[in-house]
Protein backbone atom coordinates (compact mmCIF):
# COMPACT_ATOMS: atom_id res chain seq x y z
CA UNK A 1 0.00 0.00 0.00
CA UNK A 2 1.39 3.56 -1.07
CA UNK A 3 1.73 6.36 1.45
CA UNK A 4 -0.86 8.17 0.29
CA UNK A 5 -3.28 5.37 0.36
CA UNK A 6 -2.47 4.98 3.97
CA UNK A 7 -3.17 8.64 4.88
CA UNK A 8 -6.58 10.04 5.86
CA UNK A 9 -8.71 11.75 3.43
CA UNK A 10 -8.44 15.13 4.41
CA UNK A 11 -4.19 14.57 4.21
CA UNK A 12 -1.89 14.19 1.79
CA UNK A 13 1.48 14.20 1.22
CA UNK A 14 2.88 17.36 0.45
CA UNK A 15 4.13 15.92 -2.86
CA UNK A 16 0.18 15.24 -3.72
CA UNK A 17 -0.39 19.18 -2.33
CA UNK A 18 2.05 20.46 -4.53
CA UNK A 19 0.62 18.48 -7.59
CA UNK A 20 -2.86 19.05 -6.99
CA UNK A 21 -2.24 23.45 -6.33
CA UNK A 22 -0.32 23.72 -9.72
CA UNK A 23 -3.22 21.64 -10.87
CA UNK A 24 -5.91 24.22 -9.71
CA UNK A 25 -3.99 26.84 -11.18
CA UNK A 26 -4.41 25.83 -14.34
CA UNK A 27 -0.90 23.61 -15.00
CA UNK A 28 -1.05 21.28 -17.29
CA UNK A 29 2.54 20.63 -18.43
CA UNK A 30 5.92 20.15 -16.23
CA UNK A 31 8.76 19.85 -18.40
CA UNK A 32 11.64 18.04 -16.07
CA UNK A 33 15.05 15.76 -15.48
CA UNK A 34 14.53 13.44 -12.75
CA UNK A 35 16.52 13.76 -9.79
CA UNK A 36 16.70 12.02 -6.59
CA UNK A 37 16.26 15.16 -4.60
CA UNK A 38 12.29 15.32 -5.63
CA UNK A 39 10.98 11.88 -5.92
CA UNK A 40 8.10 11.87 -4.05
CA UNK A 41 6.56 14.76 -6.61
CA UNK A 42 7.87 12.58 -9.43
CA UNK A 43 5.44 9.61 -7.59
CA UNK A 44 2.86 11.76 -7.03
CA UNK A 45 2.76 12.65 -11.09
CA UNK A 46 2.44 9.27 -11.68
CA UNK A 47 -0.50 8.18 -13.54
CA UNK A 48 -1.72 11.93 -13.02
CA UNK A 49 -3.87 12.69 -16.03
CA UNK A 50 -4.06 16.42 -15.39
CA UNK A 51 -0.07 17.35 -15.61
CA UNK A 52 1.79 16.20 -19.26
CA UNK A 53 4.97 15.83 -17.61
CA UNK A 54 7.79 15.86 -20.28
CA UNK A 55 10.69 14.00 -19.37
CA UNK A 56 13.73 16.10 -21.19
CA UNK A 57 17.40 15.23 -21.44
CA UNK A 58 19.06 18.09 -19.78
CA UNK A 59 17.91 20.44 -17.68
CA UNK A 60 18.77 23.81 -19.70
CA UNK A 61 16.59 21.43 -22.58
CA UNK A 62 13.47 21.71 -20.16
CA UNK A 63 13.58 25.11 -18.83
CA UNK A 64 14.14 26.09 -21.61
CA UNK A 65 10.85 24.54 -23.20
CA UNK A 66 9.21 26.03 -20.37
CA UNK A 67 10.19 29.65 -21.26
CA UNK A 68 8.85 29.16 -24.66
CA UNK A 69 5.47 27.40 -23.66
CA UNK A 70 5.23 30.76 -21.41
CA UNK A 71 5.55 32.73 -24.55
CA UNK A 72 3.22 30.93 -25.76
CA UNK A 73 0.03 30.21 -23.34
CA UNK A 74 1.37 33.51 -21.27
CA UNK A 75 0.55 30.85 -18.22
CA UNK A 76 3.81 30.47 -16.25
CA UNK A 77 5.86 27.48 -17.69
CA UNK A 78 6.56 24.82 -14.85
CA UNK A 79 10.14 22.98 -14.82
CA UNK A 80 11.72 21.03 -12.37
CA UNK A 81 14.91 19.75 -11.70
CA UNK A 82 16.88 18.14 -8.94
CA UNK A 83 19.54 20.31 -6.45
CA UNK A 84 22.77 21.40 -7.43
CA UNK A 85 24.13 20.55 -10.95
CA UNK A 86 19.88 20.09 -11.94
CA UNK A 87 19.55 23.81 -10.66
CA UNK A 88 22.67 25.63 -11.90
CA UNK A 89 22.09 23.47 -15.25
CA UNK A 90 18.14 25.49 -15.66
CA UNK A 91 19.89 28.75 -14.28
CA UNK A 92 19.91 29.69 -18.38
CA UNK A 93 16.40 29.89 -18.37
CA UNK A 94 15.78 31.73 -15.04
CA UNK A 95 18.23 34.06 -16.57
CA UNK A 96 16.11 34.16 -20.44
CA UNK A 97 12.75 34.32 -18.06
CA UNK A 98 14.17 37.44 -16.61
CA UNK A 99 15.38 39.01 -19.47
CA UNK A 100 12.26 38.25 -21.61
CA UNK A 101 9.82 39.00 -18.90
CA UNK A 102 8.07 35.79 -18.99
CA UNK A 103 6.45 34.15 -16.47
CA UNK A 104 8.22 30.80 -14.84
CA UNK A 105 8.26 28.27 -11.98
CA UNK A 106 11.22 26.31 -11.37
CA UNK A 107 10.92 23.88 -8.86
CA UNK A 108 14.33 22.71 -7.35
CA UNK A 109 14.85 19.75 -4.99
CA UNK A 110 16.61 20.37 -2.11
CA UNK A 111 18.73 18.42 0.27
CA UNK A 112 16.64 17.27 3.56
CA UNK A 113 16.14 19.67 6.39
CA UNK A 114 18.73 18.24 8.98
CA UNK A 115 21.48 18.49 6.77
CA UNK A 116 20.84 22.13 5.70
CA UNK A 117 23.85 24.42 6.61
CA UNK A 118 26.46 21.65 6.52
CA UNK A 119 27.66 21.37 3.27
CA UNK A 120 25.57 18.53 2.26
CA UNK A 121 26.14 17.09 -1.14
CA UNK A 122 25.23 18.95 -3.61
CA UNK A 123 23.67 21.79 -1.65
CA UNK A 124 23.14 25.30 -2.48
CA UNK A 125 21.93 28.41 -0.79
CA UNK A 126 19.00 28.93 -4.01
CA UNK A 127 18.19 32.74 -2.51
CA UNK A 128 21.81 33.82 -2.88
CA UNK A 129 22.48 31.67 -6.20
CA UNK A 130 19.14 32.84 -7.93
CA UNK A 131 18.34 36.28 -5.69
CA UNK A 132 19.30 38.61 -8.40
CA UNK A 133 17.80 36.88 -11.15
CA UNK A 134 14.57 35.82 -10.18
CA UNK A 135 11.56 37.71 -8.83
CA UNK A 136 11.44 35.52 -5.56
CA UNK A 137 13.05 32.81 -3.79
CA UNK A 138 11.49 30.71 -1.56
CA UNK A 139 12.60 27.26 0.49
CA UNK A 140 9.23 25.81 1.69
CA UNK A 141 10.46 23.48 5.04
CA UNK A 142 7.00 23.72 6.14
CA UNK A 143 4.53 20.82 4.31
CA UNK A 144 1.55 23.08 5.59
CA UNK A 145 3.17 26.18 3.82
CA UNK A 146 3.79 24.28 0.64
CA UNK A 147 0.13 25.17 -1.02
CA UNK A 148 -0.07 29.05 0.02
CA UNK A 149 3.55 29.53 -1.32
CA UNK A 150 2.89 28.10 -4.52
CA UNK A 151 -0.42 30.45 -5.28
CA UNK A 152 1.86 33.24 -4.05
CA UNK A 153 4.86 31.95 -6.38
CA UNK A 154 2.36 31.61 -9.29
CA UNK A 155 0.84 35.28 -9.02
CA UNK A 156 4.45 37.11 -8.68
CA UNK A 157 5.65 35.06 -11.60
CA UNK A 158 2.47 36.91 -13.96
CA UNK A 159 2.24 40.32 -11.72
CA UNK A 160 3.56 43.64 -13.28
CA UNK A 161 6.96 42.26 -15.07
CA UNK A 162 6.33 39.04 -15.55
CA UNK A 163 9.46 36.52 -14.35
CA UNK A 164 11.05 33.73 -13.08
CA UNK A 165 10.14 32.31 -9.17
CA UNK A 166 12.17 29.65 -7.84
CA UNK A 167 10.69 26.89 -4.87
CA UNK A 168 13.56 25.19 -3.19
CA UNK A 169 12.23 21.92 -1.75
CA UNK A 170 13.49 19.78 0.56
CA UNK A 171 13.31 16.20 0.01
CA UNK A 172 11.80 15.00 3.32
CA UNK A 173 9.37 17.93 3.48
CA UNK A 174 7.79 16.43 -0.02
CA UNK A 175 6.72 13.34 2.02
CA UNK A 176 5.53 14.76 4.93
CA UNK A 177 1.65 14.58 5.89
CA UNK A 178 -0.53 17.74 5.38
CA UNK A 179 -3.52 18.72 5.04
CA UNK A 180 -5.32 18.99 1.20
CA UNK A 181 -5.36 22.26 -0.15
CA UNK A 182 -8.44 24.48 -0.49
CA UNK A 183 -9.69 27.59 -2.49
CA UNK A 184 -7.33 27.52 -4.86
CA UNK A 185 -7.88 28.61 -8.10
CA UNK A 186 -6.28 30.24 -11.40
CA UNK A 187 -6.66 34.13 -11.29
CA UNK A 188 -5.75 36.56 -14.12
CA UNK A 189 -3.28 39.12 -13.35
CA UNK A 190 -4.95 42.55 -12.53
CA UNK A 191 -4.72 45.13 -15.28
CA UNK A 192 -5.16 48.37 -14.74
CA UNK A 193 -5.83 50.83 -17.63
CA UNK A 194 -4.29 54.42 -17.54
CA UNK A 195 -6.36 57.14 -16.36
CA UNK A 196 -7.93 59.94 -18.07
CA UNK A 197 -5.79 62.15 -17.54
CA UNK A 198 -2.70 60.54 -18.38
CA UNK A 199 -4.65 59.91 -22.07
CA UNK A 200 -5.46 63.53 -22.11
CA UNK A 201 -1.65 64.43 -21.82
CA UNK A 202 -0.83 61.65 -24.22
CA UNK A 203 -3.32 62.83 -26.86
CA UNK A 204 -1.99 66.48 -25.86
CA UNK A 205 1.87 65.70 -26.51
CA UNK A 206 0.50 63.07 -29.96
CA UNK A 207 -1.15 66.13 -31.27
CA UNK A 208 1.99 68.42 -31.28
CA UNK A 209 3.97 65.74 -32.55
CA UNK A 210 4.75 66.23 -36.50
CA UNK A 211 6.91 62.77 -36.54
CA UNK A 212 6.28 60.36 -33.73
CA UNK A 213 7.53 56.86 -33.26
CA UNK A 214 5.80 54.18 -31.33
CA UNK A 215 8.45 51.66 -29.75
CA UNK A 216 6.20 48.47 -29.09
CA UNK A 217 7.27 45.26 -27.36
CA UNK A 218 5.94 41.93 -25.89
CA UNK A 219 3.50 43.90 -23.52
CA UNK A 220 1.60 43.60 -26.66
CA UNK A 221 2.00 40.33 -27.58
CA UNK A 222 -1.78 39.20 -26.84
CA UNK A 223 -4.32 38.92 -30.34
CA UNK A 224 -6.09 41.59 -28.78
CA UNK A 225 -3.10 43.61 -27.63
CA UNK A 226 -1.76 43.29 -31.18
CA UNK A 227 -4.98 44.56 -32.60
CA UNK A 228 -5.52 47.39 -30.33
CA UNK A 229 -1.93 48.39 -31.42
CA UNK A 230 -2.81 48.49 -34.99
CA UNK A 231 -5.97 50.52 -34.13
CA UNK A 232 -3.53 53.15 -32.25
CA UNK A 233 -1.10 53.42 -35.41
CA UNK A 234 -3.89 53.87 -37.70
CA UNK A 235 -5.76 56.20 -35.57
CA UNK A 236 -3.47 58.85 -35.54
CA UNK A 237 -0.83 57.71 -38.38
CA UNK A 238 2.03 56.69 -36.33
CA UNK A 239 5.19 54.23 -37.53
CA UNK A 240 5.42 51.75 -35.65
CA UNK A 241 9.06 49.53 -34.80
CA UNK A 242 8.57 46.60 -32.66
CA UNK A 243 11.55 45.35 -30.09
CA UNK A 244 13.97 42.66 -30.97
CA UNK A 245 12.65 39.32 -31.76
CA UNK A 246 8.80 40.72 -31.07
CA UNK A 247 8.72 41.73 -35.12
CA UNK A 248 5.58 39.47 -35.23
CA UNK A 249 3.16 41.75 -33.52
CA UNK A 250 2.80 44.21 -35.82
CA UNK A 251 1.90 43.82 -39.97
CA UNK A 252 5.29 44.46 -41.50
CA UNK A 253 3.68 44.46 -44.63
CA UNK A 254 1.68 48.02 -43.40
CA UNK A 255 3.03 51.42 -44.26
CA UNK A 256 2.91 52.55 -40.91
CA UNK A 257 5.80 49.65 -40.36
CA UNK A 258 8.81 51.17 -39.33
CA UNK A 259 11.25 48.24 -39.11
CA UNK A 260 12.30 46.10 -35.76
CA UNK A 261 14.65 47.07 -33.60
CA UNK A 262 17.30 44.11 -33.49
CA UNK A 263 20.67 43.96 -32.81
CA UNK A 264 22.93 45.48 -36.02
CA UNK A 265 20.34 47.50 -37.88
CA UNK A 266 22.06 49.57 -40.22
CA UNK A 267 23.09 52.88 -38.85
CA UNK A 268 21.28 54.92 -41.76
CA UNK A 269 17.97 53.06 -40.64
CA UNK A 270 18.60 54.28 -36.74
CA UNK A 271 19.20 57.67 -37.94
CA UNK A 272 16.30 58.24 -39.52
CA UNK A 273 14.01 56.64 -36.48
CA UNK A 274 16.07 59.19 -34.57
CA UNK A 275 14.54 61.70 -36.51
CA UNK A 276 11.24 61.17 -34.32
CA UNK A 277 9.99 64.28 -32.23
CA UNK A 278 7.73 62.21 -29.85
CA UNK A 279 8.53 58.23 -28.38
CA UNK A 280 6.00 56.03 -27.42
CA UNK A 281 7.35 53.27 -26.06
CA UNK A 282 4.29 51.11 -25.39
CA UNK A 283 4.47 47.12 -23.40
CA UNK A 284 8.38 47.42 -23.26
CA UNK A 285 11.12 48.17 -20.54
CA UNK A 286 13.10 49.85 -23.41
CA UNK A 287 16.65 47.82 -23.16
CA UNK A 288 19.72 48.30 -24.40
CA UNK A 289 18.78 46.35 -27.96
CA UNK A 290 15.68 48.10 -28.69
CA UNK A 291 17.14 52.07 -27.80
CA UNK A 292 20.08 50.71 -29.94
CA UNK A 293 22.50 51.26 -26.94
CA UNK A 294 20.28 53.59 -25.11
CA UNK A 295 20.18 55.63 -28.21
CA UNK A 296 17.23 55.71 -29.23
CA UNK A 297 15.58 57.18 -26.84
CA UNK A 298 19.02 58.58 -25.74
CA UNK A 299 19.79 57.76 -21.89
CA UNK A 300 19.33 59.59 -19.38
CA UNK A 301 17.89 62.28 -21.51
CA UNK A 302 16.25 61.82 -24.11
CA UNK A 303 16.50 64.17 -26.84
CA UNK A 304 12.57 64.12 -27.31
CA UNK A 305 9.39 63.67 -25.42
CA UNK A 306 9.02 60.34 -23.94
CA UNK A 307 5.88 58.47 -23.08
CA UNK A 308 6.34 55.18 -21.31
CA UNK A 309 3.93 52.66 -20.60
CA UNK A 310 4.36 49.71 -18.83
CA UNK A 311 2.54 47.48 -15.71
CA UNK A 312 5.35 47.73 -13.14
CA UNK A 313 5.85 51.86 -12.00
CA UNK A 314 9.71 50.49 -10.94
CA UNK A 315 10.95 50.29 -14.66
CA UNK A 316 9.24 53.73 -15.36
CA UNK A 317 11.76 56.54 -14.85
CA UNK A 318 14.85 54.51 -14.05
CA UNK A 319 16.96 54.54 -16.90
CA UNK A 320 15.44 57.59 -19.33
CA UNK A 321 14.05 60.99 -18.52
CA UNK A 322 9.89 60.37 -19.06
CA UNK A 323 7.19 62.96 -19.56
CA UNK A 324 4.60 60.81 -19.31
CA UNK A 325 4.81 57.36 -17.43
CA UNK A 326 1.83 55.21 -17.10
CA UNK A 327 1.88 52.45 -15.39
CA UNK A 328 -0.37 50.50 -16.77
CA UNK A 329 -1.77 47.55 -19.24
CA UNK A 330 -0.33 48.28 -22.68
CA UNK A 331 -2.84 47.14 -24.94
CA UNK A 332 -5.68 49.61 -22.54
CA UNK A 333 -3.85 52.75 -23.18
CA UNK A 334 -3.67 51.85 -27.16
CA UNK A 335 -7.59 51.33 -26.89
CA UNK A 336 -8.22 54.43 -24.95
CA UNK A 337 -5.55 56.72 -27.48
CA UNK A 338 -6.62 55.13 -30.10
CA UNK A 339 -10.36 56.45 -29.43
CA UNK A 340 -9.30 59.85 -28.73
CA UNK A 341 -10.29 62.26 -32.16
CA UNK A 342 -7.19 64.37 -32.93
CA UNK A 343 -5.72 66.27 -36.08
CA UNK A 344 -2.67 64.96 -37.26
CA UNK A 345 -0.06 67.59 -38.57
CA UNK A 346 0.08 67.31 -42.37
CA UNK A 347 4.05 66.80 -42.15
CA UNK A 348 3.56 63.08 -40.08
CA UNK A 349 2.44 61.67 -43.39
CA UNK A 350 5.68 62.32 -44.79
CA UNK A 351 7.48 60.87 -41.81
CA UNK A 352 5.49 57.42 -42.05
CA UNK A 353 5.92 57.22 -46.20
CA UNK A 354 10.31 57.88 -44.96
CA UNK A 355 10.07 55.57 -42.05
CA UNK A 356 8.37 52.78 -44.21
CA UNK A 357 10.85 53.43 -46.79
CA UNK A 358 13.85 52.88 -44.98
CA UNK A 359 12.55 49.87 -43.31
CA UNK A 360 11.40 48.86 -46.77
CA UNK A 361 15.57 49.42 -48.25
CA UNK A 362 16.48 46.96 -45.60
CA UNK A 363 14.58 43.90 -46.22
CA UNK A 364 15.05 44.22 -49.86
CA UNK A 365 18.59 43.04 -49.70
CA UNK A 366 19.94 40.74 -52.63
CA UNK A 367 21.68 37.76 -51.70
CA UNK A 368 25.38 38.00 -51.56
CA UNK A 369 26.95 36.06 -53.95
CA UNK A 370 29.91 34.04 -52.30
CA UNK A 371 32.12 30.49 -53.01
CA UNK A 372 31.99 29.22 -49.37
CA UNK A 373 28.01 28.24 -48.97
CA UNK A 374 24.69 29.17 -49.69
CA UNK A 375 23.50 32.84 -48.62
CA UNK A 376 21.21 31.41 -45.24
CA UNK A 377 18.01 34.39 -46.53
CA UNK A 378 18.03 32.87 -49.85
CA UNK A 379 16.46 29.22 -48.15
CA UNK A 380 14.73 31.84 -45.33
CA UNK A 381 12.75 33.42 -48.21
CA UNK A 382 12.19 30.24 -49.65
CA UNK A 383 10.68 28.64 -46.54
CA UNK A 384 8.57 32.05 -46.15
CA UNK A 385 7.01 31.31 -49.30
CA UNK A 386 6.02 27.65 -49.17
CA UNK A 387 5.05 27.81 -45.35
CA UNK A 388 1.59 27.23 -43.69
CA UNK A 389 0.90 31.27 -42.84
CA UNK A 390 0.03 29.73 -39.46
CA UNK A 391 3.35 28.18 -38.92
CA UNK A 392 5.39 28.77 -35.70
CA UNK A 393 8.32 30.23 -36.18
CA UNK A 394 11.21 29.32 -33.29
CA UNK A 395 14.63 31.52 -33.71
CA UNK A 396 17.40 30.49 -31.78
CA UNK A 397 20.31 33.35 -30.65
CA UNK A 398 22.72 33.93 -33.57
CA UNK A 399 23.06 35.97 -36.70
CA UNK A 400 21.66 34.12 -38.81
CA UNK A 401 18.20 34.79 -37.46
CA UNK A 402 19.16 38.29 -38.98
CA UNK A 403 17.25 37.16 -42.60
CA UNK A 404 14.17 35.06 -40.51
CA UNK A 405 13.59 38.76 -39.05
CA UNK A 406 13.99 40.17 -42.29
CA UNK A 407 12.45 37.83 -44.86
CA UNK A 408 9.90 36.08 -43.18
CA UNK A 409 6.16 37.82 -44.05
CA UNK A 410 5.04 38.90 -40.76
CA UNK A 411 1.44 40.27 -40.45
CA UNK A 412 0.95 40.57 -37.55
CA UNK A 413 -1.26 37.26 -36.60
CA UNK A 414 1.64 34.82 -36.33
CA UNK A 415 3.38 33.21 -33.57
CA UNK A 416 6.79 33.27 -32.51
CA UNK A 417 9.33 32.50 -30.11
CA UNK A 418 12.27 33.89 -29.74
CA UNK A 419 15.32 34.86 -27.21
CA UNK A 420 15.32 38.68 -26.33
CA UNK A 421 17.82 37.90 -23.74
CA UNK A 422 20.00 36.46 -26.39
CA UNK A 423 20.38 32.55 -24.70
CA UNK A 424 22.04 30.17 -27.06
CA UNK A 425 20.10 26.81 -27.14
CA UNK A 426 15.91 28.06 -27.29
CA UNK A 427 15.73 26.64 -30.96
CA UNK A 428 15.14 22.58 -30.70
CA UNK A 429 13.64 22.96 -27.09
CA UNK A 430 11.22 25.62 -28.23
CA UNK A 431 10.27 23.89 -31.09
CA UNK A 432 9.33 20.76 -29.21
CA UNK A 433 7.35 22.72 -26.56
CA UNK A 434 5.86 24.43 -29.59
CA UNK A 435 4.92 21.40 -31.32
CA UNK A 436 3.72 19.71 -28.34
CA UNK A 437 1.35 22.54 -27.48
CA UNK A 438 0.13 22.73 -31.11
CA UNK A 439 0.44 19.61 -32.77
CA UNK A 440 -1.48 20.13 -35.71
CA UNK A 441 0.59 22.79 -36.71
CA UNK A 442 3.36 23.36 -38.45
CA UNK A 443 6.70 24.23 -36.41
CA UNK A 444 9.53 25.24 -38.07
CA UNK A 445 13.07 26.25 -35.55
CA UNK A 446 16.20 28.38 -36.82
CA UNK A 447 19.27 26.85 -35.14
CA UNK A 448 22.71 27.57 -36.11
CA UNK A 449 25.46 25.70 -35.75
CA UNK A 450 26.44 25.92 -32.59
CA UNK A 451 23.07 26.83 -31.07
CA UNK A 452 22.02 22.93 -32.10
CA UNK A 453 25.28 21.65 -30.38
CA UNK A 454 24.30 22.98 -26.95
CA UNK A 455 20.37 21.99 -26.65
CA UNK A 456 20.48 19.63 -29.88
CA UNK A 457 19.57 16.41 -28.12
CA UNK A 458 15.72 17.33 -27.20
CA UNK A 459 15.14 15.94 -30.26
CA UNK A 460 15.15 12.86 -28.25
CA UNK A 461 12.16 14.35 -26.16
CA UNK A 462 10.60 15.23 -29.11
CA UNK A 463 10.36 11.75 -30.44
CA UNK A 464 9.82 10.40 -27.31
CA UNK A 465 6.58 12.85 -27.11
CA UNK A 466 5.58 11.99 -30.87
CA UNK A 467 5.49 15.63 -32.10
CA UNK A 468 6.94 16.41 -35.34
CA UNK A 469 9.00 20.02 -35.58
CA UNK A 470 10.82 20.85 -38.54
CA UNK A 471 14.67 22.03 -37.43
CA UNK A 472 16.60 24.53 -39.78
CA UNK A 473 20.27 24.42 -39.44
CA UNK A 474 22.53 27.18 -40.35
CA UNK A 475 25.73 25.31 -41.12
CA UNK A 476 28.68 27.97 -41.82
CA UNK A 477 31.11 26.28 -39.69
CA UNK A 478 31.77 29.53 -37.24
CA UNK A 479 30.06 31.18 -34.36
CA UNK A 480 28.47 33.59 -36.41
CA UNK A 481 27.73 36.49 -33.85
CA UNK A 482 31.01 36.25 -32.13
CA UNK A 483 32.83 36.36 -35.57
CA UNK A 484 30.76 39.50 -36.71
CA UNK A 485 32.30 41.00 -34.01
CA UNK A 486 35.79 39.58 -34.14
CA UNK A 487 36.11 40.44 -37.85
CA UNK A 488 34.77 43.90 -36.97
CA UNK A 489 37.22 44.77 -34.33
CA UNK A 490 40.17 42.52 -34.72
CA UNK A 491 40.02 41.75 -38.66
CA UNK A 492 41.67 38.44 -39.80
CA UNK A 493 42.48 37.25 -36.73
CA UNK A 494 40.05 34.29 -36.13
CA UNK A 495 40.69 32.98 -33.11
CA UNK A 496 38.24 30.68 -31.22
CA UNK A 497 35.04 31.22 -33.40
CA UNK A 498 36.04 28.12 -35.88
CA UNK A 499 33.66 25.10 -35.25
CA UNK A 500 34.47 21.83 -36.49
CA UNK A 501 30.72 20.21 -36.69
CA UNK A 502 29.41 16.41 -37.18
CA UNK A 503 27.73 14.96 -40.12
CA UNK A 504 23.97 16.43 -39.39
CA UNK A 505 22.18 14.78 -41.73
CA UNK A 506 23.42 10.90 -39.90
CA UNK A 507 23.14 13.03 -36.20
CA UNK A 508 19.76 13.56 -37.54
CA UNK A 509 18.54 10.30 -38.51
CA UNK A 510 19.61 9.20 -35.40
CA UNK A 511 16.65 10.35 -33.48
CA UNK A 512 14.36 9.48 -36.38
CA UNK A 513 14.15 12.32 -38.00
CA UNK A 514 14.08 12.71 -42.04
CA UNK A 515 17.09 14.70 -42.87
CA UNK A 516 17.59 16.72 -46.14
CA UNK A 517 20.81 19.26 -47.16
CA UNK A 518 21.02 22.59 -49.44
CA UNK A 519 24.07 23.98 -50.90
CA UNK A 520 25.54 25.50 -53.55
CA UNK A 521 23.97 24.85 -56.83
CA UNK A 522 21.12 22.53 -55.47
CA UNK A 523 17.23 22.84 -55.79
CA UNK A 524 16.29 25.25 -52.82
CA UNK A 525 12.61 25.30 -54.11
CA UNK A 526 12.53 21.33 -54.70
CA UNK A 527 13.96 20.94 -50.95
CA UNK A 528 12.14 23.09 -48.98
CA UNK A 529 9.08 21.69 -50.72
CA UNK A 530 9.86 18.22 -49.30
CA UNK A 531 10.98 19.18 -46.06
CA UNK A 532 7.60 20.85 -45.26
CA UNK A 533 5.69 18.00 -46.46
CA UNK A 534 7.63 15.78 -44.44
CA UNK A 535 5.03 14.03 -41.89
CA UNK A 536 8.05 12.96 -39.20
CA UNK A 537 10.38 15.31 -37.20
CA UNK A 538 12.95 16.61 -40.05
CA UNK A 539 15.88 18.85 -40.13
CA UNK A 540 17.04 20.35 -42.70
CA UNK A 541 20.99 21.09 -43.28
CA UNK A 542 22.10 24.48 -44.97
CA UNK A 543 26.07 24.62 -45.89
CA UNK A 544 25.76 28.29 -45.62
CA UNK A 545 28.32 31.49 -46.20
CA UNK A 546 30.34 32.56 -43.39
CA UNK A 547 31.07 35.41 -45.98
CA UNK A 548 27.71 36.14 -45.79
CA UNK A 549 27.56 36.51 -42.11
CA UNK A 550 24.30 38.25 -41.73
CA UNK A 551 21.57 40.01 -43.45
CA UNK A 552 22.99 43.04 -43.25
CA UNK A 553 26.90 42.46 -43.93
CA UNK A 554 29.84 40.21 -45.27
CA UNK A 555 33.16 39.68 -43.66
CA UNK A 556 34.95 41.41 -46.82
CA UNK A 557 32.34 44.66 -46.18
CA UNK A 558 33.74 44.13 -42.81
CA UNK A 559 37.22 44.61 -43.56
CA UNK A 560 36.26 47.01 -46.04
CA UNK A 561 35.24 49.60 -43.45
CA UNK A 562 37.97 49.24 -41.16
CA UNK A 563 40.50 50.25 -44.38
CA UNK A 564 38.13 52.92 -44.61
Amino acid sequence: MSRETRLSNSKLRAAEVLRDTLDALGADRIFCVPGESYLAFLDALHGFSGIDTVVCRHEGGAGLMAVADAKLTGAPGVVAVSRGPGATNASIAVHLAEQDAVPLILLVGQVARDERGRGAFQEVDYGRMFGSIAKGVWEVTEAGMLAETVVRAWRLSLAGTPGPVVLALPEDMLSDECPAPTGVAPSAPARTGPGDDEIARAAALLSRSQRPLVIAGSGLDRPAARAALARLAEAHGIPVAPTFKHQEIFDNGSPLFAGHLGFKIPARHVEVLSEADLILAIGTRLGDVPTQGYTLPLAPDPRQPLIHVWPDANVLGRVFRTDLAVPCDASAFCEALARMTLGAPPERADWARRANASARDLSAARPQASDDGLDFGIVVRELARQAPRDAIVVTDAGNFSSWVHQCWPWDGTQQAIGAAGGAMGLGVPGSVAAALRHPGRCVIGFVGDGGVMMTGNELATAAVCGVAPKIVISDNGTYGTIRLHQERDYPNRVSGTDLRNPDFAVWARSFGAADFALGLGDDVAGTVSAFLGETRMAVLTVRSSAEAISAFTTISGLHERQRG
